[in-house]
């Protein structure tokens, strides 16, 4: 990995990082759940899932995936059916009556926060969106040098992109977090729900219907 081609990586992720999409609205989701730790977690584990895919595309098995249909429209589904059971998910919570109960002064948390489930659901929902695999696949190559490992210019590629991710990430729970006496307006929390939950749901569906 040429030093000099450090900084345009580092932009370029940072810009990636803080576009919205999927990662932005499951850390919306999970801090409104259960608080800044619930959100910290999730970004531990949607950060996590960035070094898979820097394995993934140093071994070259995103090329597989990109020549070969089914695997790739399996991946592809697969990872549109999780993102849509997470919208649904958030969705039966709005309807739920004992979601609605939130009592007054309490912080989020009292929806419950479980770290495995916060961690699984980060994870998943990176790892199981093709489209991360495809992005590095075309992106990291143009700062790998052939001299070098390419796993290993892969994963500290990648580490950089954890550390920034991370950083966003925490911040946007942390700004979540202050919110939460709003949030915990019953209207306020069903709306919020609902919005996260269609989004999410939305972007399953573009995931599983775009090519």
């Amino acid at each position: 990995m040429e030093i000099s081609f450090l900084p345009a990586y580092l932009v370029a992720i940072t810009l990636l990082t803080v576009t919205p999409g999927v990662d932005t609205m499951l850390i919306i989701r999970n801090t409104s759940r259960g608080g800044f730790r619930d959100g910290a977690v999730s970004s531990l584990g949607i950060c996590s899932g960035l070094f898979v895919h820097a394995g993934i595309s140093a071994v070259g098995i995103s090329v597989i995936l990109l020549h070969t249909a089914w695997a790739f429209t399996g991946l592809k589904l697969v990872g549109a059916f999780y993102l849509m059971w997470l919208g649904v998910s958030n969705w039966k919570g709005v309807l739920s009556t004992k979601q609605m109960q939130v009592k007054s002064g309490s912080l989020p948390e009292a929806c419950g926060f479980k770290p495995v489930r916060s961690l699984r659901e980060g994870f998943l929902s990176n790892v199981l969106n093709p489209k991360t695999a495809v992005f590095y696949m075309a992106f990291l190559p143009q700062f790998i040098t052939p001299s070098g490992s390419a796993l290993m210019q892969s994963l500290a590629l990648a580490g950089c992109h954890f550390m920034i991710a991370m950083i966003w990430q925490c911040f946007l729970a942390m700004t979540v977090n202050q919110a939460g006496k709003w949030l915990q307006k019953p209207r306020v929390s069903r709306i919020m729900g609902g919005v996260t939950g269609t989004v999410m749901i939305a972007f399953g569906l573009k995931l599983a219907v775009d090519h």
